[in-house]
């Protein structure tokens, strides 16, 4: 690969997301009731843009495209998933225990060398990769210094054993 002549600057991150939804109520109980999101803004009855620790937004919902819209089918470009990074796998845990007590659907769970993540879909299908990263000291580098990012099968019983401790 050529060297990037012109490399964004390291500090910038993805500040949100923001989603096409067919019904932003089913969508609310998704994102603010299971996840946790607290909504920050509302405009007028067709988005509403939430956060988590009172960030102005990460995640905004809208159905602008029309209620009911309906999701791009397979094989076209679009959205794959985004990523929700938790602080700690402990708090990956206790999502995770909370999908499982609602029978919500799981469409994976992988080990990649620097995080581990699960990984489900919004009612509107949009995907979904809910993770935490290894400390930088774990990450798997070969001797090159190339980090090698895998797919490995998540320990399931070895990440809630992260609350094995609460009551």
């Amino acid at each position: 690969m050529a060297p990037i002549k012109n490399k964004i600057h390291p500090e910038v991150k993805i500040g949100h997301v923001h989603l096409i939804v067919s019904d932003l109520n089913r969508s609310l109980k998704f994102y603010r009731d299971l996840l946790g999101f607290e909504i920050t803004s509302t405009y007028e009855n067709s988005a509403v843009f939430l956060s988590a620790g009172g960030y102005h937004q990460h995640i905004a919902l809208n159905t602008w495209q029309g209620k009911e819209a309906t999701p791009p089918p397979p094989g076209h470009t679009g959205l794959y998933h985004f990523a929700i990074l938790f602080p700690d796998r402990k708090e990956l845990a206790r999502m995770l225990k909370r999908l499982y007590e609602i029978n919500y659907p799981i469409e994976g769970a992988s080990d990649n060398g620097v995080s581990e993540s699960v990984y489900v879909a919004d009612p509107d299908g949009n995907g979904i990769e809910l993770y935490s990263d290894r400390s930088l000291d774990q990450w798997p580098i070969d001797e090159e210094g190339h980090l090698q990012i895998t797919t490995k099968p998540l320990d399931i019983l070895d990440l809630l054993s992260e609350m094995d401790n609460e009551s």
